[in-house]
């Protein structure tokens, strides 16, 4: 009789335990799918959601403001000089020679963009970003030095001649740095950049141009 009972026993063991394990095992491939992530979602009320509307896309590239995405360095070596027409250089002459470090930063003003230039069709957007542009040209006044100065024997040495020629360096600069084809940088940087924005909004197929 008590060997009966003991047999029982362990055999109503057994299958809980099996019932335990299958249990376990069921609770664990449904957190795995992500079944019970969404079950506790529902019973809570939260839920999660990504507005991708066209407003909304459009007030988050904005919030990129002025994107600078080239920066170009440069030594430029420039003269100016002030001369007469009748008496020579050595009496009322004055030349100066200037070597002007400039920095020039390209990128695209994300604040032009409109509503017009983005267009959502559910997972799919596409962006017409604004035309690129230099943002800033700057003369670096600690690496930018007067190499020689020669002033006339009846002249003073004229103050506003250095300012017109760093004037000239920097515009000189700047139009280096157009030609070595800074704003195509600008424009291919500003896409990597406003795309990678949109992939992490949850667009599955992104075109900006």
């Amino acid at each position: 009789m008590r060997l009966g009972r003991l047999s029982i026993s362990i055999g109503a063991l057994a299958i809980g335990i099996v019932l335990c394990f299958l249990l376990l095992s069921g609770f664990a491939l449904v957190a795995h799918a992500g079944l019970w992530s969404r079950f506790a979602g529902y019973l809570t009320g939260r839920t999660t959601s990504i507005d991708v509307s066209s407003p909304s896309v459009v007030e988050k590239i904005h919030q990129l403001s002025r994107l600078e995405t080239v920066v170009y360095s440069l030594d430029k070596i420039v003269e100016g000089e002030r001369q007469n027409a009748y008496l020579p250089d050595f009496l009322v002459g004055d030349k100066l020679l200037l070597v002007a470090h400039g920095e020039v930063i390209a990128g695209v003003d994300l604040g032009q963009l409109k509503s017009g230039d983005v267009t959502v069709r559910g997972e799919a957007v596409q962006v017409r970003l604004p035309a690129p542009q230099i943002l800033t040209t700057r003369i670096d006044n600690g690496r930018t030095r007067v190499y020689s100065r020669t002033t006339g024997l009846l002249v003073a040495t004229d103050p506003n001649l250095e300012s017109e020629v760093r004037l000239t360096a920097e515009q000189q600069i700047a139009q280096a740095a157009l030609d070595d084809g800074i704003l195509d940088k600008a424009r291919q940087n500003a896409r990597t950049s406003v795309t990678a924005l949109l992939y992490g909004l949850g667009f599955h197929k992104v075109d900006v141009q």
